[in-house]
């Protein structure tokens, strides 16, 4: 019995090498001609001021800290072309102080398009024509210590969006 065990355990071990298993942002699906990207200032079709170069900065630093790409800063020096589009921003009101009628809580969607192009061949490598991305803040219901939030929210969304971005790409989802 314990040889049948141990030949169990191996044919199981064996399949499990082969599964696709991996840790989550350790993956990367790109071809291997693919060194380095070009990300210039995404578009942006909101009215929210330098909203597309901040998101673009966000996607440069988690490249460059996560991967072994490099970002040029010459569409012609660059294997591959990463642009991508805010399409919409909008915040609303998520929860309200009961006292003032205020609103207490807000939440933040941005709506992109991201789009991973080979320059050389124009073979799309990742797209999604839609992303979604959500970041919830607090506001301080007493007037006199209101801090302005949006900002700050914008720096964690551009954050957030960066990391989805950069795993989104490598992994293929």
């Amino acid at each position: 019995m314990g040889r049948l065990a141990a030949l169990a355990l191996l044919a199981l071990a064996a399949c499990g090498a082969g599964c696709g298993y991996h840790v989550a942002g350790k993956a990367d699906l790109l071809p291997k001609n693919i060194r380095t990207i070009y990300i210039p200032a995404f578009t942006n079709n909101t009215v929210r001021y330098r909203l597309n170069e901040r998101l673009a900065g966000a996607i440069t630093r988690e490249f460059l800290s996560r991967t072994r790409y490099r970002v040029v800063y010459d569409e012609a020096d660059a294997d591959a072309i990463l642009r991508g589009s805010v399409m919409n921003i909008f915040s609303f009101p998520t929860t309200f102080d009961t006292a003032t009628g205020r609103a207490a809580g807000v939440q933040m969607n941005l709506v992109l398009q991201i789009t991973l192009t080979e320059r050389t061949t124009g073979n799309v490598l990742y797209t999604n024509p839609s992303m979604d991305v959500r970041e919830r803040y607090e506001i301080s219901v007493d007037p006199l210590a209101y801090v302005e939030e949006s900002d700050t929210a914008l720096d964690r969304l551009g954050r957030q969006v960066a990391g989805a971005v950069v795993s989104a790409i490598l992994e293929a989802f």
